[in-house]
């Protein structure tokens, strides 16, 4: 078997018996083709490319969502992705972007950068907080747990959830968790009249794609005082450009999506894919298979 794998440290160091390695990176593409294509870090001209070389029987990419593969994989290629490579991590981001939110602490180091002592605004803890994790998958179910230890009364809603059960707990929410994949029906899924629905002073956070939020429709909810504020580690576009309103707003808080990150994602990331090709090596049922008729 022959594969295409990231010219990283990592993914040399892997010890796959039958298995020739090909080694790409952003600025050299090998030649020929192969059975696979462990896909990361590769812009998308090179992604495109290695995609339509010949024999190529399955794609397994190290991110969790597939929106920048699924349209430009061709016909009969297996996909796979990685989404419990970064469960825990976008799960503890979610969860220390809302202990910020509570504690103020986006607060005080406005303050601190302004040399102010200030204890002003208000604070919380998550002990009854009507938390609604909107994508309950692996990662909100993670959350989850996280977050009953402290006290949060937790809601999961998924894609089979009917809109009107969507709307009814949207109106019984403090904290909304977006965690949603993109597909064609997510896209905006939040927008003004689903932001109306939510009480006065609640937070968004999104931890999904940026796109899953109409933006413009947020910023006007948060430019009428009706959300408590908004925490978003994705937006649209990516990166968010220095004109939008959201950046000078003291009730946002914007990470530049860096929820899967950790020190040893690379390392990680690696064996992901050994165990993976060593599967689908011996002819088994390899993790993480996306069923297309869902999207994810």
């Amino acid at each position: 078997m022959r594969v295409f794998l990231p010219d990283l440290p990592p993914f040399h160091a892997l010890k796959l018996e039958g298995v020739t390695p090909v080694f790409y990176s952003r600025d050299s593409l090998p030649g020929g083709g192969a059975d696979g294509f462990v896909l990361w870090f590769l812009p998308p001209a090179g992604r495109l490319e290695l995609l339509n070389r010949p024999g190529l029987k399955w794609v397994l990419t190290l991110t969790a969502g597939i929106d920048h593969v699924l349209s430009e994989l061709p016909e009969g290629v297996a996909l796979y992705n990685a989404h419990t490579l970064h469960d825990k991590a976008v799960a503890q981001h979610a969860l220390a972007l809302m202990l910020s939110v509570g504690r103020g602490l986006y607060r005080s180091r406005d303050a601190q950068h302004g040399r102010h002592w200030s204890r002003a605004g208000q604070m919380h803890t998550l002990e009854g907080r009507r938390v609604t994790l909107w994508g309950y998958g692996h990662i909100g179910k993670l959350l989850e747990e996280m977050l009953r230890p402290l006290g949060a009364a937790v809601t999961g809603l998924t894609s089979r959830n009917a809109p009107q059960e969507v709307d009814a707990a949207l109106t019984a929410t403090d904290d909304l968790v977006l965690l949603l994949p993109r597909t064609p029906s997510t896209r905006h899924i939040l927008n003004a009249q689903r932001l109306s629905l939510l009480p006065a002073r609640a937070w968004v956070y999104n931890l999904g794609r940026g796109d899953l939020i109409d933006q413009a429709a947020l910023n006007a909810a948060l430019e009428a005082g009706h959300l408590g504020g908004a925490a978003l580690d994705v937006t649209e576009p990516e990166p968010l450009p220095e004109s939008s309103p959201l950046w000078a707003r003291e009730n946002v808080i914007i990470t530049p999506h860096v929820g899967s990150t950790t020190d040893d994602l690379i390392v990680r990331g690696a064996a992901r894919a050994g165990v993976v090709i060593r599967a689908l090596q011996a002819g088994q049922q390899a993790p993480g298979r996306v069923d297309f008729g869902r999207g994810y």
